[in-house]
């Protein structure tokens, strides 16, 4: 049997992330329509913001000096209104929210801080800061400003952005084409029946659905053939997409047809192995111009490595800057036994700054709950046999804290 190439759990990251090194083509898309996407290129403010000197609440606006005490209401301005500038001396506009403010007014004083008014005067209280509740022709963004970055990701916040200056499409790069496979002749789709002897096809929905929960689109491509030849013509027929991601059929000691199959297509491996645990039998490389991502057959292993492995590559595949994910540190509650050589991944949870492994880290790589019932995955470096209790370690929140989490660490 030919030898694996096994790496490192940093090698197996850097690996994956080098095989996304081609752009991928750009098109425009309307701002409604582009959320979650990808910039293709950086957008420059073309409008000031604010656009005007505006008043940032109800009140009376003036040309500040520290000894003006009750002045003359001249003018009322509402927003939207335009007024050219005409205050004389102690004399002030009454402004609402969002109005434009005069180039002769520089201060606004808001209603409740009056000490009193009516429809002719106001009386202004002392130690009155120039440049009160004044919003500023461009203090936020101005034009020639960048606002967005290449590669970034477009949410809520940014269409805000975007759309305060009018734009209504923007350029993002196009969305990725994937396939989602699974492999074995036990398995059966969800909507079979299933008897004792077969297990229903478990990976191809929970990594379509984690696919899904990150941004990415993803087809069912169902279940290769457990036959050399079948899946030969299987994965031909994938070519068209731009990722293919398997699960199963790639450990040592097993028929290996998947690997087969996709040499017999033109596939060259970058990486068949990582010395973690679990999730040691996954294997990522390329197939013409597909990404092929080879997980485990086991689930929480499949699911596991794809967190770590395939999410990053598919963000950079994508076009995106920010494809790492984010480590943090935590307290560990309890002390662990780990396996040295190898970097150990504990499923848990993480609250308040503490970690808490699923039953204490009694679970086996078959399981489905601890995925469930976890929210972060603790990193061990491979040397490492212990984890004790009180020591600061180094993990990735990979979802939100739900209630059936927080619900384990009271077990």
């Amino acid at each position: 049997m030919r030898e694996l190439s096994i790496v490192s759990f940093d090698e197996a990251l850097h690996c994956s992330l080098a095989l996304a090194q081609k752009e991928p083509s750009m098109q425009w898309v309307s701002l409604l329509d582009a959320l979650g996407r990808v910039l293709g290129k950086e957008i420059v403010c073309q409008k000031n913001l604010p656009s005007y000197n505006n008043a940032a609440m109800d009140g009376f606006a003036f040309a500040y000096e520290p000894t003006k005490r009750t002045l003359n209401i001249k003018k009322r301005i509402l927003a939207g209104q335009t007024l050219s500038p005409c205050l004389e001396n102690d004399e002030c506009y009454k402004i609402m929210t969002g109005a434009q403010v005069p180039s002769d007014a520089d201060t606004i004083i808001p209603f409740e801080m009056c000490m009193a008014y009516d429809d002719v005067t106001v009386t202004l209280p002392e130690n009155i800061k120039k440049g009160n509740a004044l919003r500023i022709k461009g203090e936020e963004q101005c034009v020639g400003s960048s606002l967005a970055q290449k590669g970034e990701k477009i949410d809520s916040s940014m269409i805000a952005l975007l759309a305060s200056q009018g734009i209504t499409h923007v350029e993002v790069y196009r969305k990725l084409s994937i396939a989602v496979l699974s492999t074995g002749d036990e398995l059966k789709k969800p909507w079979e029946k299933a008897s004792e002897d077969e297990i229903y096809d478990i990976n191809a929905f929970a990594l379509i659905a984690l696919l899904k929960e990150h941004g990415f689109d993803a087809h069912y491509g169902g279940v290769v053939p457990d036959d050399l030849d079948a899946a030969v013509s299987y994965f031909a027929a994938m070519k068209a997409y731009d990722v293919i991601v398997t699960s199963g059929g790639v450990s040592m000691g097993e028929a290996d047809f998947v690997e087969k199959a996709l040499m017999a297509n033109g596939f060259a491996s970058s990486f068949h192995g990582i010395n973690i645990k679990p999730g040691k039998p996954t294997m990522f490389g390329k197939m013409s111009d597909t990404l092929v991502a080879s997980l485990p057959g086991n689930p929480l292993a499949a699911y596991v490595n794809a967190v770590l492995f395939l999410l990053p590559m598919l963000r950079k595949k994508e076009g995106s800057t920010q494809h790492h994910f984010d480590f943090t540190t935590a307290i560990n509650d309890q002390t662990l036994t780990l396996k040295d050589g190898r970097v150990n991944l504990v499923l848990g949870v993480c609250h308040n700054g503490h970690f808490r492994a699923f039953d204490d880290n009694k679970y086996g790589s078959g399981m489905i709950v601890p995925i469930l019932k976890s929210n972060a995955i603790l990193l061990s470096d491979e040397p490492t046999r212990t984890v004790e209790a009180g020591k600061e370690v180094k993990i990735i929140v990979f979802k939100p804290l739900f209630s059936n989490t927080i619900e384990h660490l009271k077990n």
